[in-house]
């Protein structure tokens, strides 16, 4: 039912938008141009980023063993930045894969550079690890800001400090593809994921290399979170509201709720997505400011809220 649901409102995303389009027209060749060049290029790409991004807040959340926080607000879509910003700085002619190579870099630096923060952290005491998260991305954000400035280049990097997807068109968003595979493949050694979450004793006490794993989760969140920002910019609130509702209603088998989590993740930035379409219709408001109201309610929920079950 719930995908059925899910395909309804991906069938809406279609034929919303300033141009009408309905599905009598789909015949004239001009509306079935509009739609594959447009309109289905951005409905994958709403699902595709909804869903990794969901699933790397679960993979974060399992490496630094705190539900508060995500890849966007603690660091690592902030070193995503700073590798954008490098490529443009120094290396402005470079193909875009290798502009996504620098960012994926400077992600995993960045991701690196939290876990040697959270390792030195007190377990018990969690908000810290939350605080420091958002802090950490903070100050790198602001550093990345102020080299924006001092280039002229302001303008240019605000084009990813709000995630939105009018810019997607055929052939500029293939590489979102990538982030599906790299968190598809994340999903194979879920179980190793959720046994890391347990903590780093317990994790070597039953047979895990855990510094190999824990370095796949980064790479995994690092590559995800470069593609998503070079391609349609930062959307936050994802990897941290999704990890949390999964987990209170299905609970934290990682390989029972990944696929969940992928599936919300993908559902709620598209509904989002099509809200910023109709809000203000013919204008449109960037699906990182949408998302960042409705994340906020949701976020002020799950704290005051009660779970129905954990397993």
């Amino acid at each position: 039912m719930a995908l059925l649901v899910l395909l309804g409102v991906a069938t809406l995303s279609l034929f919303v938008g300033v141009i009408d389009l309905h599905p009598k027209q789909l015949l004239n060749p001009a509306e079935l141009e509009l739609l594959m060049i447009s309109r289905l290029p951005r409905t994958l790409a709403v699902l595709i980023t909804g869903s990794a991004l969901a699933v790397c807040g679960t993979i974060m959340q399992l490496l630094v063993r705190n539900r508060f926080v995500e890849p966007m607000t603690a660091g690592t879509g902030q070193g995503a930045m700073l590798g954008i910003l490098i490529a443009i700085l120094y290396f402005p002619t470079t193909p875009l894969i290798a502009q996504i190579s620098i960012a994926a870099a400077t992600a995993l630096v960045s991701s690196i550079g939290l876990m040697l923060i959270v390792t030195r952290l007190p377990a018990s005491k969690p908000l810290y690890i939350a605080l420091v998260g958002l802090i950490y991305g903070d100050i790198i954000g602001a550093g990345v800001t102020f080299v924006a400035y001092q280039a002229d280049l302001l303008q240019y990097i605000e084009i990813w400090t709000t995630g939105e997807f009018s810019g997607v068109l055929q052939g500029r968003y293939e590489t979102l593809w990538v982030a599906a595979i790299v968190a598809l493949l994340a999903y194979l050694i879920a179980d190793q994921f959720a046994i890391v979450g347990m903590g780093r004793t317990t994790a070597i006490s039953l047979g895990l290399n855990y510094n190999q794993v824990v370095v796949l989760g980064l790479i995994t969140i690092s590559i995800v979170t470069a593609l998503t920002v070079v391609t349609v910019g930062m959307i936050p609130f994802v990897g941290l509201v999704i990890p949390n509702i999964v987990s209170r209603l299905y609970g934290d088998n990682a390989r029972r709720t990944l696929p969940i989590t992928a599936f919300f993740g993908a559902s709620l930035v598209l509904v989002c997505d099509i809200i910023g379409r109709l809000v203000r219709y013919p204008f449109e408001i960037p699906v990182g400011t949408i998302m960042g109201v409705v994340g906020a309610l949701i976020f002020l929920w799950i704290l005051y809220g009660r779970g129905r079950h954990a397993r």
